[in-house]
């Protein structure tokens, strides 16, 4: 039942609580914050029990984020699938939606994918060219509703899209493929009738000359005669002439190139592309928060104009004398005055002012893309990190925030339709994946899934399921229909939460009593994949790769505290569950960059504090050093800025991290592997005592760390066992407790659960049963470690899964594993169905350590109060060891009361289902240097096959003659 006393010092004072009340209805579950059951997670009221008002019909969909979605809220919103018609698949559909384009003459909608759509026969699971592609599809907006017309394929592009002034032709950017697509009408119909455009770039400028350039964002001239296109990894623009289809100048963007002194930042990820006329060029520099302004014939740079944000998409007003741009940090739409070059000032678009509660400028709103009304007096922005429309009424001064609207998950663009009225047309990024049980379909074997058969599925990654769609929404002109779309998106985002009295209490006596934190972060697994098998909570043994005899110190965890069956990663993947871990929201850039990274369409790893696989939080003179292939080039990476950090409270510029709040409150943190990379001389590689042989393993990718980092920590490297970074914390550990120092935080990485690197694995721990039972093993023992310490009273222990792309979960492929250990916490294995995510792992921490919140995610959603009981002080725990790892060449202790012989007996009998050479041979080719370089549909189905009695046929593992 609705608690209406909770709800009243929940909710901030504008909402109509009697309204909300015959409204918020959802299959199995109550407000977002209420208890929810497993089956109603990214549930959809049907149709027919969809309640109305004078708004549309509210269908609460969960996100992974703890957040709501209702994107048909507002009157005459519609949502549409992406689909390309393509003839041998019509139900086919597409993700993550990035960019759109509306005809000089508003008549056509054009529709850009960027994403990971790589994609088998649904029915066979095998590869089909004609699935591996992104898409423009094209719809008829003459009479408002979207009308599909035609579908556009390429092979790869990266958000740029533009029609010519006339509208004969389509521009589209190849992305990893440095090139520009040129699509022509004639008879009704859109071809590409020559070879693309070729931008002649023979690498991107990175470390080793490795890194494939990147075409970007595009826009012609106003006679269409030049075509200006960022190139996002070459940090230049090349310009283009349209007429011969040729590169007539190429501008890099950077002040050490540009006549400054080298080493100067600046130019560095050059993005989106606005012209004004045909004499001037505006491109968004995303790294380094300016906006460059050039002139188009001379190439020369007018003026480098710094904004607060990192500066996404821009539009410019019909007079072309403003130009409007959305800042992802700020939170914020900068104005600039577009003749003399100066910034006019900045609106908020998180909320109406008052909407937010408490008043201090946490961000996370992420506003990415513009589109301004007929009358230029409404400025529409989306919010990727709220799901929302800001709307923005404009006077001459400046202008507000005065609404929001509800959207779909992860809104990219926005633009307007001249017709009809003025329709807002939406594309997103994100959809919610749902179960991803098919991971273990397929099979040759039906799969059983809670005891019940199910039939064949493919295409059941987590960014395969993930599919984009198309919002049409007619402008909202009503203030009271306004009103009330703000108020539905501030409960979505739950602004002005504020803790009931329970929970303010709980809190309150954990902070007392808790002076230390150790949390642990590891990577990939679902719940079901692991947990599955515990007996109790809402768990599948049949999807249980890790069973209890590879996962004993988890298993034991779960029956001796709490067993957290509904606790979900925001992130997909590593490239934004790392940044979810340690900073409650993702960078916009990162959303953009994530999937076609992932899909092999180009892009570096840059979610953990390097750029293009540079350390850009170490000093230039040692970047080289750090990275042996970077040349020793001021002017590459200049600076230490970083294109996806989050800026902290009250623009604390990439200071958003959990660590900087702790340093803000002047707690002490050590970093155990957080954001650092492995040294690469060969002395580093293998080495099981670093400490001892004064042998530094990691260097560090974000200067806050710099200081606080223990360097003989080996950072990721599924072949190094996890038993010796234990023993590295270890060895401080003891130091700490016999000085009486131990840090209020501790970050610890324990990432061997990945797998990999099999033929290179130390000491036999080298198939994947061994590395995620090292994984285990190191977890309880430092668990024993603090337990059987003098730290026991007043430390917490809190570990995740950074994502769970690695695996399959029959309730959704975001559901994985969360632990909470230590006093005050419940035992006996009590489960807590509470929904839970990373997100409110990190409110807990905060609260405990009584340091400030991160972002608008953290600080306005609950701590997981219903972990924890407060009579329940002492605790203790005992290692154990999986049975399996006694069939490697570590040491290990002799479990208790078990002979040498009976031991050598126990070796001999439990044993990988495979060996390395198995493993060595099915994963040959692959790159595990750094967490999801492998392709992760390929390795996934191999864990699979070689885990499980059920096997997936060779039409599911592409390339498998390479395998056997």
């Amino acid at each position: 039942m609705l608690n209406t006393s909770f709800v009243a010092r929940n909710l901030i004072p504008m909402l109509e609580l009697k309204r909300l009340m015959g409204l918020i209805v959802l299959v199995g579950g109550v407000l977002p914050w209420g208890p929810c059951s497993p089956q109603a997670q990214a549930s959809v009221v049907s149709k027919s029990h969809a309640q109305h008002d004078a708004l549309g019909p509210l269908r609460l969909v969960s996100l992974p984020t703890n957040q709501w979605i209702t994107p048909e809220r507002a009157p005459g919103s519609e949502v549409m699938a992406l689909k390309p018609h393509l003839p041998s698949y019509p139900e086919f559909s597409v993700g993550q939606a990035m960019s759109e384009a509306i005809s000089p003459d508003g008549n056509t909608l054009a529709v850009l994918t960027t994403g990971y759509n790589k994609f088998q026969d649904p029915k066979t699971g095998q590869a089909d060219a004609n699935l591996q592609n992104e898409y423009v599809l094209l719809y008829d907006i003459r009479r408002g509703a979207p009308v599909f017309k035609q579908t556009l394929t390429v092979k790869n592009t990266w958000a740029g899209i533009a029609f010519s002034p006339d509208g004969s032709s389509l521009y589209v950017t190849g992305g990893v493929d440095d090139s520009v697509h040129v699509f022509q009408l004639a008879s009704g119909q859109w071809r590409e009738t020559q070879e693309a455009i070729a931008l002649e770039h023979a690498h991107a400028v990175a470390p080793g000359e490795t890194l494939k350039p990147i075409a970007s964002g595009l826009a012609t001239t106003s006679d269409g005669k030049r075509l200006v296109v960022a190139n996002l990894f070459n940090d230049s623009i090349s310009i283009v002439d349209t007429l011969t289809r040729k590169v007539i100048k190429e501008i890099d963007l950077r002040p050490g190139l540009q006549g400054s002194l080298p080493g100067t930042p600046g130019g560095t990820y050059p993005f989106w592309v606005v012209t004004k006329g045909n004499s001037t060029a505006f491109v968004s520099s995303l790294r380094d928060r300016e906006i460059v302004a050039m002139d188009i014939a001379s190439g020369e740079i007018l003026q480098r104009i710094p904004v607060k944000g990192n500066p996404n998409k821009m539009i410019l007003n019909r007079a072309q004398n403003q130009l409007f741009v959305a800042l992802d940090n700020s939170d914020s739409v900068g104005i600039i005055d577009a003749s003399n070059f100066l910034v006019k000032g900045y609106i908020k678009t998180m909320a109406p002012a008052g909407v937010t509660l408490p008043a201090k400028s946490y961000t996370g709103a992420a506003p990415n893309s513009l589109a301004l009304s007929a009358d230029e007096k409404t400025l529409y922005v989306t919010n990727n990190g709220t799901n929302s429309i800001a709307v923005i009424a404009l006077t001459p001064s400046l202008g507000e925030t005065v609404a929001l609207i509800p959207s779909t998950w992860s809104p990219e663009h926005i633009v307007m339709s001249p017709h009809s009225g003025g329709l807002l047309y939406v594309v997103n990024n994100k959809g919610v994946a749902g179960p991803n049980v098919g991971q273990c379909l397929g099979s040759q074997t039906t799969c059983s899934v809670k005891n019940s058969p199910v039939k064949k599925a493919f295409n059941q990654y987590v960014l395969q399921l993930s599919k984009a769609s198309l919002q049409v929404l007619p402008v909202p002109t009503s203030r009271k229909v306004l009103n009330q779309l703000t108020q539905q998106v501030a409960v979505n985002n739950h602004f002005g939460y504020q803790m009931s009295e329970a929970q303010a209490k709980t809190m309150s006596f954990l902070h007392e009593k808790i002076k230390h934190v150790i949390y642990i972060v590891r990577e990939n697994r679902t719940f079901d994949q692991v947990l599955g098998d515990l007996g109790i909570g809402d768990g599948d043994a049949s999807l249980t790769e890790f069973p209890k005899s590879i996962t004993a110190n988890q298993h034991a965890l779960a029956r001796q505290f709490v067993v957290m069956d509904n606790f979900f990663d925001p992130g997909e993947v590593s490239g934004n569950g790392w940044p979810w871990s340690v900073s409650a929201r993702e960078s916009d850039f990162g959303v953009k960059m994530l999937p076609p990274s992932y899909a092999r369409r180009g892009g570096t790893y840059d979610w953990e504090g390097q750029n293009r696989n540079v350390f850009v939080g170490s000093p230039v003179s040692e970047r080289s050093t750090l990275t042996p292939s970077l040349p020793k080039d001021p002017n590459i990476m200049a600076g230490y800025n970083n294109v996806a950090a989050p800026d902290g409270p009250n623009g604390e510029k990439q200071r958003g991290y959990l660590w900087s709040s702790a340093l803000r409150a002047g707690l002490t943190v050590r970093n155990y592997g957080f954001f650092t990379g492995n040294l690469t001389p060969t002395q580093q590689e293998g080495n099981k005592t670093p400490f001892a042989s004064n042998v530094p393993q990691v260097a560090v990718s974000d200067p806050e760390l710099q200081a606080h980092t223990d360097f003989y920590f080996r950072g990721f490297d599924p072949a190094y066992p996890e038993i010796y970074r234990e023993q590295e914390w270890e060895r401080e550990f003891k130091a700490f407790v016999a000085n009486g120092d131990l840090p209020a935080l501790s970050l610890v990485r324990f990432g061997q659960d990945h797998t990999g690197a099999f033929a290179e694995s130390l000491d036999g721990v080298d198939t994947p049963e061994t590395q995620v039972a090292a994984n285990d093993h190191a977890i309880g023992q430092l668990v024993e470690r603090v337990a059987k310490s003098p730290y026991a009273s007043n430390t917490l222990i809190f570990i995740l899964e950074d994502d769970s792309q690695s695996g399959p979960d029959h309730v959704d492929a975001h559901r994985s594993l969360g632990f909470v250990i230590g006093p005050y916490v419940k035992q006996g294995g009590q489960v807590i169905h509470q929904k839970y995510t990373t997100v409110n792992m990190l409110r807990t921490m905060e609260d405990v350590l009584g340091i400030d919140y991160l972002s608008v995610n953290d600080s306005n959603q609950p701590p997981m109060s219903e972990v924890f009981d407060l009579t329940q002080s002492s605790w203790s725990f005992n290692a154990l060891v999986p049975s399996v790892l006694y069939s490697t060449k570590l040491s290990l202790p002799n479990p208790s009361n078990v002979s040498s012989a009976s031991l050598a007996s126990l070796a001999s009998k439990v044993k990988p289902r495979h060996d390395v050479r198995y493993w060595a041979a099915k994963t040959r080719g692959m790159d595990f240097s750094q967490e999801d370089k492998v392709d992760a549909v390929i390795y996934n189905k191999l864990l699979w096959k070689g885990l499980m009695k059920t096997t997936y046929p060779k039409s599911m593992l592409r390339n498998e003659r390479d395998r056997d």
